[in-house]
């Protein structure tokens, strides 16, 4: 018993420890390399997007690395959450490549690119996990779906993931704070329903991400670029995924989806097939928010925050109601 205990104290104190050395290092490594980092150009078709031009940018290298290194130091990760992790920094490198490059990748590679982190993603979780999926929470009911349907399937939820956090990623505070608010839903859904998830694993992302949102609050000094929010897309649908309601992702990022994806759906509908929707209407949304119903940046992160933050306070109530 004895020995028991001492374990379980040895192991809470190693996550604490993590949890505090992520912070500071996130912290003063963003601070002691932003010389290294390279710089903002502005983005011209962007609402206040030359307000950007000259700042720190990439950063979410940094905060990447140190999440995985501290996940693989003091969580004792099993197999299958350290190749999550090592997906989590190819994804993250994908975007730092394109943030350092001069000329912008083209959108097809990086499409490719997400196709075959999406596919990695599958084929671990379908290796380790199987493929029956819950879909109805409280009654978890299941569905079994033959193994390629679901690894398209799982592929589709990373690359949507990625892309619509990367469209969120426009005002400063406000993917990381969306992020973070999707992260805290999912482990409070882990932890109230019993269900192994690994807390620890998504708390050490949230506490990078907080520290990053010290020098990202509005008016921000530093910016993740799509370092940070590729990352921030692939950390969601890979804890969406392991929570084992992957269907979840929809309510629990809605604000994400809606921000980010309509641009998405809005472009390919152009693109491919020549049909124009949402003519008077800017996206992301955020940008719709700032230019034409005028909210300042800090109105556009707190209320967005505020209706993500409701809709999962409420979900949340009312699955462990009837639960």
């Amino acid at each position: 018993m004895f020995d028991l205990l001492t374990e379980i104290s040895y192991l809470r104190f190693s996550h604490l420890s993590g949890l505090v050395l992520s912070f500071a290092l996130t912290i003063i490594l963003m601070k002691a390399l932003a010389s290294k980092m390279p710089h903002d150009q502005g983005r011209a078709f962007a609402v206040d997007g030359t307000l950007s031009k000259g700042k720190v940018r990439g950063v979410g290298i940094i905060f990447v690395l140190v999440f995985a290194i501290c996940s693989i130091i003091f969580d004792f990760l099993d197999l299958e959450r350290l190749i999550y992790t090592l997906v989590i920094v190819a994804t993250m490198l994908t975007g730092f490549f394109d943030d350092a490059s001069e000329k912008p990748w083209n959108e097809y590679l990086k499409g490719a690119l997400d196709l075959m982190l999406g596919a990695a993603v599958a084929v671990t979780y379908l290796y380790y996990n199987g493929n029956c999926f819950y879909v109805a929470f409280p009654w978890n009911i299941t569905i079994t779906i033959p193994y390629v349907p679901a690894a398209i399937l799982i592929m589709a939820l990373v690359w949507m993931s990625i892309n619509v956090t990367n469209c969120t990623d426009g005002v400063d505070g406000l993917s990381a704070s969306l992020c973070i608010i999707t992260l805290l839903s999912f482990m409070i859904f882990g932890i109230i329903g019993a269900y192994d998830m690994n807390t620890y694993f998504i708390l050490y992302f949230i506490v990078v991400l907080v520290a990053y949102l010290w020098y990202n609050a509005n008016p921000s000094t530093m910016l993740m670029g799509d370092a940070g929010s590729r990352a921030m897309g692939m950390m969601i649908a890979v804890t969406a995924l392991i929570c084992g309601y992957p269907l979840l992702y929809i309510p629990f990022a809605a604000v994400m989806i809606f921000d980010g994806g309509l641009g998405l759906v809005k472009v390919a509908l152009l693109r491919f097939f020549k049909i124009k929707i949402l003519v008077n209407t800017r996206c992301p949304l955020h940008d719709q928010a700032r230019k034409v119903k005028e909210w300042s940046n800090t109105q556009v992160v707190f209320r967005f925050c505020v209706i993500q933050s409701m809709i999962n306070i409420i979900l949340l109530a009312f699955m462990f109601s009837v639960g």
